[in-house]
């Protein structure tokens, strides 16, 4: 992806997402509580596939995560097709 994303956390509603040409993608997930983050869906519009969005976000939650000491659950097919290429282990 040559553009950056500003990608924003929602705590409060348990997203990670963006705006780009107009257009919103995002990552949702549930805290599970005990340190446990279950990413379930990650969405990236039609007009914004291809360009690396649900990379990005998924990268960025994952840092997140990571930073807080959680471990990540990816109910969510794309996330752990991700987190398997990047060798993060999953629980």
């Amino acid at each position: 992806m040559s553009e950056e994303l500003s990608i924003h956390h929602d705590l409060v509603s348990h997203h990670f997402e963006t705006t780009l040409d107009g257009d919103r993608a995002y990552l949702a997930y549930m805290d599970l509580g005990k340190q446990t983050l279950d990413i379930y869906r990650t969405f990236v519009p039609n007009s914004l596939r291809g360009r690396g969005v649900a990379a990005a976000l998924t990268e960025h939650a994952l840092v997140y995560a990571e930073r807080l000491g959680y471990t990540v659950i990816p109910s969510c097919s794309y996330v752990e097709r991700y987190m398997q290429r990047r060798q993060r282990p999953a629980s």
